[in-house]
């Protein structure tokens, strides 16, 4: 009887504490906020943080989605009772899972851009974000599980430490946009600091069961130096700056990568056919468009019999030369002599590679065909040297350069990139067969 009466004024409290609470001005409240921070740099070591690569890991990554999303009204519940979208599909969506005593207890996606693009896209223009130039990704398929909704951010802060880290030294990103809803933005404007995308509400958002949601961005290169101003003087558990940008958790699992790749895709056809069609009927209800898409995307046979049947057709190649299943950032030095008999060396940035060439960003101008030598560093114990010359400008400090004869590391790594289907298969890249028929087809130079 008691506990009846105690929840009902409760919530009178909690509701008129909020309304005053909202009348404050905006610096006001999002001082409060950032008051209440409670980062903890030495969490319990029963947490542990890494990204979902097993069936089991998927499966509660999804379930613990589709269990909070319904309790928000955000999807209508799913005779699978799994959140599992089109999205989740994609090589270049990464899953994190918080584990708590070997249980997932908090998860997140990010989705990078694809053919696909983005689910906030919907309902969002990004063309001003483009123009800053640097990667993006969706931050989206955020749950904790409702043991530790209240006890402090013990899972929220280590899970979106973990996204940081990995957003900036794994996941080749800049920017991260995130669309949600009106009532959560202001932990993101005050904490994060995110800005709005545009002003306005988006009174109904699909991809969350028409709620209405808010669209907000960080760009990620400014991030640490904002973090700094506003924590910096704030005690250790308080200081976001410093648990972001210096404090390193033993709880983080960093995927293993031999090679600087910046996806780490964990589906194998027997992970795609029980999550989208055995347990789920995504695949089925696909456009054609998009079943196209995912068999350009997914282009090995080991995955015909699992994607969706198309009709015939001929599929657009420039599907193929925007997206593969892993992107590369690979540092390089070209050495190259000029006609009065000078050195110069280049610093290169290598973004996207095939047996026989490969396209690379330069911070200053690159002479066209003339040859040289390229260092290239693939990994951080696999180094390429191979004659090049820059064939063509693309724009925008971008080159594609064709290479004379390449080594064996450089054909071992193209090959492994072009035959694999996960992040685990390039650890066996000096193991497998090389110069494999086609393992360079339909690649963008």
């Amino acid at each position: 009887m008691i506990r009846k009466l105690i929840l009902p004024v409760r919530k009178l409290l909690s509701g008129t504490l909020r309304k005053w609470f909202n009348r404050l001005p905006e610096e006001r409240r999002f001082a409060v906020y950032r008051h209440l921070v409670d980062c903890d740099p030495a969490p319990n070591e029963r947490l542990v943080l890494k990204i979902a690569e097993t069936q089991e890991e998927l499966e509660a990554c999804f379930t613990l989605l589709h269990d909070a999303y319904v309790a928000r009204n955000f999807m209508q519940p799913d005779p699978s009772g799994m959140r599992v979208t089109i999205y989740h599909a994609l090589p270049t969506t990464t899953t994190l899972c918080a584990k708590y005593d070997g249980e997932v207890v908090g998860t997140l996606s990010l989705i990078r851009e694809s053919v696909l693009g983005f689910p906030l896209q919907r309902i969002f223009d990004l063309t001003a974000l483009r123009e800053k130039q640097g990667n993006i990704a969706e931050v989206s398929a955020l749950a904790v599980h409702r043991r530790f909704r209240r006890t402090g951010g013990t899972i929220l802060f280590p899970l979106m430490k973990f996204m940081y880290e990995y957003c900036t030294t794994f996941f080749d990103t800049r920017h991260l946009v995130i669309a949600v809803t009106p009532s959560h933005v202001e932990m993101y404007e005050s904490l994060l600091f995110f800005k709005r995308l545009t002003p306005d509400v988006v009174e109904h958002y699909d991809f969350v069961n028409g709620t209405p949601a808010v669209g907000a961005t960080l760009d990620l290169r400014t991030a640490p130096e904002t973090f700094r101003k506003h924590y910096s003087s704030k005690p250790t558990r308080r200081n976001l700056h410093a648990f972001f940008t210096e404090v390193k958790l033993p709880n983080i699992q960093l995927p293993p990568r031999r090679f600087y790749t910046t996806n780490d895709p964990v589906l194998t056809p027997e992970l795609l056919d029980h999550f989208f069609n055995v347990r789920t009927k995504v695949f089925s209800q696909l456009s054609d468009r998009k079943k196209r898409l995912l068999h350009a995307i997914y282009d090995l046979p080991a995955y015909h019999d699992v994607l969706p049947a198309v009709s015939d057709g001929n599929q657009d190649q420039t599907v193929h030369r925007r997206h593969r299943r892993f992107s590369v950032r690979c540092p390089a030095r070209f050495s190259v002599v000029a006609p009065d008999g000078t050195e110069g060396n280049l610093n290169l940035d290598i973004i996207q590679l095939s047996c026989y060439g490969f396209q690379a960003h330069a911070p200053i101008p690159v002479p066209i065909n003339r040859w040289g030598e390229v260092t290239i560093q693939l990994g951080p114990a696999e180094v390429s040297r191979i004659r090049v010359a820059a064939c063509r400008q693309a724009g925008s400090g971008f080159y594609g350069f064709l290479l004379g004869e390449p080594d064996l590391i450089w054909r071992k790594f193209v090959n492994a990139l072009y035959s694999g289907s996960t992040h685990a298969d390039l650890e066996d890249a000096t193991r497998l067969m090389i110069d494999r028929p086609g393992a360079a087809v339909g690649v963008a130079l």
